[in-house]
C-alpha cells in the first residue's frame, strides 16, 4: 500500500508519545545527557573543521553547530525511534570533498549545485518511503549489522589515537635531551636585517601591553630583542633559534595523562556498580555518571598545573563561516539548467549512502538483545531524513544521518537494571529507558553551545579524545562477532559458556568468523581510500556474502551464530506446519478406531516430535532402621520411581485407556 509503512508506523508510536516524555524525567537522564553532549560537540567540531577544509570554508564549524542542533532535536522529537544519534559520518565527508572539487573544476557553482543533489535525494528518500523499501532490513542479520557496528567502532577507537599522537606533532617530546648537557639548551630571539626589519614592521601591530615608540622603524637599534615574547619576536619579524625552540616542557606527557586517564577511570567507575562496596544505588550512581566526574577530574588536573593543553574552541558569534555566503541557498541563477536534472545521478549515491547507514544503525539499536518495549519505525526514521536533508541543502548546512557508536553509547547510558539481588548475583538486565527528552536537550545545548564558549575553552581536548576512546570500546561489548575473535587466544578448557558454543562444532565457529573478519578488513582497506564514496555499496555486498554463507553452513549452525535470512525461515515454518498437520490427521484417523486400538504406524514418529516427554522422579528413601554396631552395616537402596507421562489431553488417555505399564520402580 502506497505509504503503508510509515502511516503503520505512526499508529504504532501515536500511543507511546506522551510516555516518551515524562519517562524522560529520571536521574539517569541527566548522565546521559552530559554524555552524549559532550560527543556531540566534540564529533561537531571535528567535522566542521574537516568540512572548512574540505569546501574552502562553504562549511565550517558553525555550520555544523547549527545543523547537529536542528536536525537533531527536530529528528528526537518526531521520529520512529528518539534513541538514534544523527551527525555526519565519513562517507559524507568524502563525498563534500569530492563534489567540492568537481564544482570548482567545472565552473559551477558548489552551494547550488549541492543544494540539488540534496533536493534530488530527499525525494528520493520518500520514494522509499512510499514504496516500503525499508523491508530490506530483514536481510541485515548479525552477520552484517555487527560487521558495519565493529568497523564504526574501530574507526572511533582508530581516530581518538591519531588525533592523541597527531597533538605530540604540535607538542613533541624532545628524545634527544641529555640531562649533562641542560646549559647548552637555550631559545632567543634574533632581529632580523634592517631591511626586511623596516618593511616587516610598517604593517605589524603591537601588543597591547607594550611600549609602541620602541617598535618605530627608527626606534629598531634601541630594541632589546632577547626581552621580547615568542609572540612578539614573531609579530615584528624575529626569528627563534636554539635547540629548545621548538619543544615545550611537560605538554606531551600532560596531554597524554589526560587522555588515558580519562578512558580509564571512566571504564573502572563504569564497572564500580559489580563492586562490593556501598549501597547499590550509590555504586548505580557512580556507574552512571562515571563519564562527568571523569572529565570534571581531569579539567581539574589539567588547571592546577595551568600548562598550555590544547582546549576546546567553539565559535562565539552565530554567523557563517565564509563572508561571501549566506543562511539560505538560492535554488537558480548560477548554474546552467541541464545541472538541476542531471544532479540526479550522484543523488542517487547519497541515498544509497543515507538509507544504509540509517537503516543498520537503526536495526543495530532495535536489536532483541536491548530489550525494547516501545515499537520501532524504519519508515518514519528514512522520512525524517529526507525531510531534513532538504532543510539543510536549502540553508547550506551538512547532512545528518544515523551515527551508529555515539546511537550505541546513548543506549548505554540510559540501561535499566535490578535494583536489588540476591548476595553475589549480578543484577539483571531490564531494558532501555525508552524516551525523547535525553536526545532533545543534547541538541538544544548543542546549538546554545555558542554562548557556553567561554565556559567550554577550559575542557582539554584530550580529555575529549579520551571520551571518544571510551565509546569505540564500549560499543564492542555485547558483539558476538567479538566473542568469537576473542576464542582465537583461548584455550577450549577456559572459553566462557556461550550458547553457540554448546552447539556448533568450534572449527565452524572459527570459519564463520574468519569470514566476517575478511569482510571487515575489506571495508576498512576501503574506507581508507577515496572509494570511501562507495562504501554503502559495499554494506550490500556484506548482504550478499551473507546469502552466500547459506551454501557453506547449515541452518541450525547459522540459528545459533547468526539470524535464519526469511526466506530460509519461511521454509523452516511451512516445513512444521505440514509436520503438524500430518500430526492432526493421525490424531483424527486414530479417533475412528475402536475403543482399545492402537495405531501403528510411522505417524508415532511425526508426532513424538511435537511431543515432549515429561519425566516425574520420585525419589523416596524408607525410614531409617535402628542401627545395630554389632552387626555388619547395612547400606540402605533409594527407592527411584519414574513416572512417563505424555502431554497429550487427557481425554484421550480416558477414551483409549491409560497405560499401567508406564511406571517403572527401581
Amino acid at each position: 500500500r502506497f505509504f503503508g509503512g510509515l502511516c503503520l508506523d505512526i499508529k504504532r508510536k501515536l500511543p507511546w508519545f506522551p510516555s516518551d516524555f515524562y519517562d524522560g524525567f529520571h536521574i539517569q537522564s541527566i548522565s546521559a545527557i552530559l554524555f552524549i553532549y559532550l560527543g556531540c560537540i566534540t564529533n561537531a567540531i571535528t567535522f566542521g573543521g574537516l568540512l572548512g577544509d574540505a569546501t574552502d570554508n562553504y562549511q565550517g564549524v558553525m555550520e555544523s553547530f547549527l545543523g547537529t542542533a536542528m536536525a537533531g532535536s527536530l529528528f528526537c522529537l518526531f521520529s520512529g525511534q528518539p534513541l538514534i544519534i544523527l551527525s555526519s559520518t565519513g562517507p559524507i565527508l568524502i563525498f563534500e570533498k569530492l563534489l567540492f572539487d568537481f564544482s570548482k573544476g567545472n565552473g559551477l557553482d558548489y552551494m547550488e549545485f549541492r543544494l540539488w543533489i540534496g533536493l534530488h535525494s530527499a525525494i528520493q528518500c520518500l520514494i522509499l518511503v512510499a514504496t516500503d523499501a525499508s523491508f530490506i532490513i530483514k536481510y541485515i542479520t548479525r552477520f552484517t549489522e555487527e560487521g558495519f557496528s565493529t568497523l564504526i567502532s574501530f574507526i572511533f577507537i582508530y581516530d581518538a589515537i591519531k588525533k592523541m599522537i597527531g597533538a605530540f606533532k604540535y607538542y613533541p617530546i624532545n628524545m634527544d635531551f641529555k640531562p649533562d648537557s641542560i646549559t647548552t639548551y637555550k631559545c632567543e630571539c634574533v632581529a632580523p636585517d634592517t631591511v626586511n626589519t623596516t618593511v616587516f614592521n610598517a604593517s605589524a601591530l603591537p601588543t597591547p601591553n607594550t611600549n609602541t615608540s620602541l617598535y618605530n622603524p627608527l626606534n629598531l637599534t634601541a630594541l632589546d630583542w632577547s626581552l621580547l615574547s615568542k609572540k612578539e619576536c614573531l609579530n615584528y619579524g624575529g626569528q627563534l633559534l636554539g635547540n629548545s625552540c621548538q619543544f615545550i616542557p611537560d605538554l606531551a606527557l600532560m596531554s597524554f595523562i589526560l587522555f588515558f586517564g580519562t578512558y580509564s577511570m571512566t571504564l573502572t567507575l563504569k564497572k564500580f556498580k559489580f563492586s562490593r562496596y556501598f549501597p547499590t544505588k550509590v555504586r548505580a550512581l557512580v556507574a552512571d555518571f562515571s563519564i562527568i566526574f571523569s572529565i570534571l577530574l581531569f579539567c581539574g588536573i589539567d588547571a592546577c598545573f595551568g600548562l598550555a593543553t590544547p582546549k576546546l574552541h567553539v565559535p562565539s558569534v552565530i554567523k557563517p563561516t565564509r563572508p561571501d555566503r549566506g543562511w539560505f541557498v538560492a535554488p537558480f541563477g548560477k548554474n546552467p539548467w541541464w545541472v538541476y536534472l542531471a544532479s540526479v545521478l550522484p543523488a542517487l549515491l547519497v541515498t544509497i549512502l543515507i538509507f544504509m547507514d540509517q537503516q543498520i544503525t537503526a536495526v543495530i539499536v532495535n536489536r532483541k538483545e536491548n530489550k525494547l518495549r516501545k515499537a520501532a519505525g524504519y519508515h518514519l526514521d528514512l522520512f525524517w531524513v529526507g525531510v531534513l536533508m532538504a532543510l539543510c541543502s536549502f540553508m547550506g548546512l551538512p547532512w545528518y544521518v544515523a551515527a551508529t557508536v555515539i546511537s550505541i553509547a546513548h543506549i548505554d547510558s540510559l540501561k535499566m537494571e535490578t535494583e536489588t539481588s540476591a548476595p553475589g548475583e549480578q543484577p539483571q538486565f531490564l531494558g532501555v529507558r525508552e524516551q525523547r527528552v535525553t536526545g532533545t536537550i543534547v541538541f538544544i545545548l548543542t546549538g546554545i553551545s555558542v554562548f557556553l564558549a567561554p565556559i567550554l575553552k577550559y575542557i582539554p581536548l584530550p580529555v575529549l579524545y579520551g571520551v571518544f576512546l571510551y565509546m569505540g570500546v564500549a560499543s564492542l561489548n555485547g558483539i558476538q562477532f567479538w566473542e568469537r575473535c576473542k576464542l582465537f587466544l583461548m584455550p577450549a578448557k577456559h572459553q566462557p559458556d556461550h550458547a553457540f558454543l554448546r552447539h556448533v562444532p568450534l572449527r565452524r565457529i572459527h570459519l564463520f568468523t574468519l569470514v566476517q573478519i575478511l569482510c571487515l578488513a575489506v571495508l576498512w582497506i576501503l574506507k581508507s581510500t577515496v572509494a570511501a564514496i562507495i562504501f554503502p555499496v559495499m554494506i550490500l555486498g556484506l548482504i550478499i556474502v551473507r546469502r552466500l554463507l547459506d551454501l557453506i553452513f547449515s541452518q541450525h549452525d547459522l540459528a545459533w551464530i547468526d539470524n535464519i535470512l526469511p526466506e530460509k525461515e519461511k521454509k523452516e515454518t511451512d516445513k512444521k506446519k505440514r509436520r503438524k498437520g500430518a500430526h492432526e490427521d493421525s490424531d483424527e484417523e486414530e479417533k475412528d478406531l475402536p475403543v482399545g486400538v492402537t495405531h501403528s504406524d510411522s505417524s508415532f514418529s511425526d508426532s513424538e516430535l511435537d511431543r515432549s516427554i515429561t519425566l516425574h522422579f520420585r525419589i523416596s528413601c524408607p525410614a531409617s532402621p535402628a542401627f545395630n554396631y554389632s552387626q555388619s552395616p547395612v547400606f540402605m537402596v533409594p527407592q527411584v520411581k519414574i513416572e512417563m507421562e505424555s502431554d497429550c489431553d487427557l481425554t484421550d488417555v480416558d477414551k483409549y485407556g491409560r497405560e499401567t505399564d508406564g511406571e517403572t520402580t527401581l
